[in-house]
């Protein structure tokens, strides 16, 4: 999908040169900041509807699963979309379609339909993709090429920010309403029962309605900004490639197992963090109501914040793969021990994990997309498609602690972990 990416080796044919970019770099940390957000938003959902409609694990998973599903449908035609109208209009349209998405949980609560709660996070995370289509390689090509990894590392801070915030928000407004039992419910008068069916509708509605204002505000004030008009031209050749120009990124083995580490780590990330609330709910853990669980859930997602912004920096003095090996071997430690002990130090190794996932979307990317030549756009397309494994490895962990439980299920994060740290230590080395 060459057209929906531009490689960060590209020249910029923009309307003047040595341009600031500084406010356009600004502008674009807000849609970081609001996908983040959204995205994060769902581990306080997936407690709260799992209750309201008697989910066993699997089932709750399905939101993950049409979420993240939306990245591999959606990324082709979000890539052909900006091809045709542009990174601004794409960014204007993604934002509106999130918004839709975000109005679509006002009538899925009032019907209390969890079929319809599926289809508004698909075409919420629809709308998302698009954004992350147009914003992620707009972010890489607004600057130098030797600073791209480092702005990509910046702006994903911002993404990061949003996740640490979603979880107190959602706490607050989503989990505040208590989920009755079927038992419960039978003992209220027809009145209370009403009362209390349009206080659990409102609980989802309301911050979502916020959402949706939110995003079409900031779509109006994309259409109507200035931004730097950017157009692809003919990508750069690398200097010294290793093995010459090939016809395909699907021809380099890097780019591949990049994909597949990013599979496995964006399904790693979410399926932990999709089960903290259950997780800390555990009497053997620290037996927290939903509604006090969904705030430590910040902590998990503010350290991956606090380690992108540390490794703006750090990735510019050491070498990105060494650093990705080093956080993977960590990330799987901290979960083997999480699944051999329990109370405390159970608790906060499993939100420690946070701080170590931080870098390796952003090295993951460029060490996949490095030496790619013309066919960078077509191996950006890949690695965003491979996002797909939020949608299918948490899935696979709901089924498997079903079966035995939410604690010994951390197993499959641990693989994750261990292919990601093979790929920073030898996978993404150019053969």
């Amino acid at each position: 999908m060459a057209g929906g990416f531009v490689s960060s080796n590209a020249p910029l044919n923009t309307s003047g040169e040595n341009k600031n970019y500084t406010f356009a770099l600004s502008i674009l940390t807000s849609l970081f900041f609001m996908w983040g957000f959204i995205t994060c938003l769902n581990d306080i959902l997936i407690p709260h509807l799992k209750a309201v409609f008697t989910l066993n694990y699997t089932q709750a998973m399905l939101i993950q699963f049409c979420f993240f599903t939306a990245y591999f449908v959606m990324s082709l035609p979000s890539g052909y979309i900006v091809e045709k109208i542009g990174y601004k209009k794409g960014i204007v349209l993604g934002l509106i379609i999130a918004g839709i998405g975000c109005l679509m949980f006002y009538p899925s609560a009032s019907m209390r339909s969890y079929g319809l709660f599926l289809t508004a996070f698909f075409v919420l995370a629809s709308g998302i993709t698009l954004l992350q289509v147009a914003a992620n390689p707009y972010v890489t090509i607004l600057g130098p090429p030797a600073t791209a990894s480092s702005r990509l590392n910046l702006t994903q801070a911002f993404n990061s920010l949003g996740t640490t915030i979603a979880p107190i928000f959602g706490s607050m407004l989503i989990l505040s309403v208590a989920v009755k039992s079927a038992e419960a419910l039978s003992g209220l008068s027809p009145e209370e029962l009403a009362s209390y069916q349009l206080a659990e509708a409102a609980a989802v509605q309301n911050p979502y309605v916020i959402l949706a204002i939110v995003l079409f505000v900031i779509a109006a004030v994309f259409a109507i900004i200035k931004l730097p008009v950017i157009e692809a031209a003919a990508p750069a050749e690398i200097s010294g490639g290793v093995t010459g120009e090939r016809e395909s990124a699907w021809k380099y083995p890097h780019l591949v197992l990049g994909a597949i580490g990013i599979f496995v780590y964006v399904g790693a990330e979410v399926s932990i963090g999709s089960f903290l609330v259950n997780f800390l709910g555990e009497k053997n853990i620290a037996g927290l109501a939903e509604a006090d669980a969904g705030k430590y859930v910040s902590f998990y997602w503010g350290g991956a914040m606090i380690g992108r912004f540390v490794g703006a920096a750090v990735m510019q003095k050491l070498k990105a793969g060494k650093v990705l090996a080093v956080a993977a071997v960590i990330a799987a430690l901290l979960v083997v021990i999480t699944m051999l002990s329990s109370g405390p130090i159970a608790m906060w190794l499993i939100l420690s994990v946070g701080l170590f996932n931080s870098i390796m979307f952003p090295s993951i990317f460029s060490l996949g997309v490095a030496g790619l030549g013309k066919h960078t756009g077509q191996g950006s397309g890949i690695l965003c498609m491979a996002i797909v494994g939020g949608a299918l490895i948490p899935l696979l962990q709901g089924f498997i602690a079903d079966k035995i439980g939410i604690q010994h299920a951390f197993f499959i994060p641990v693989l994750c972990y261990m292919f990601i740290a093979y790929y920073g230590y030898r996978g993404h080395k150019i053969v």
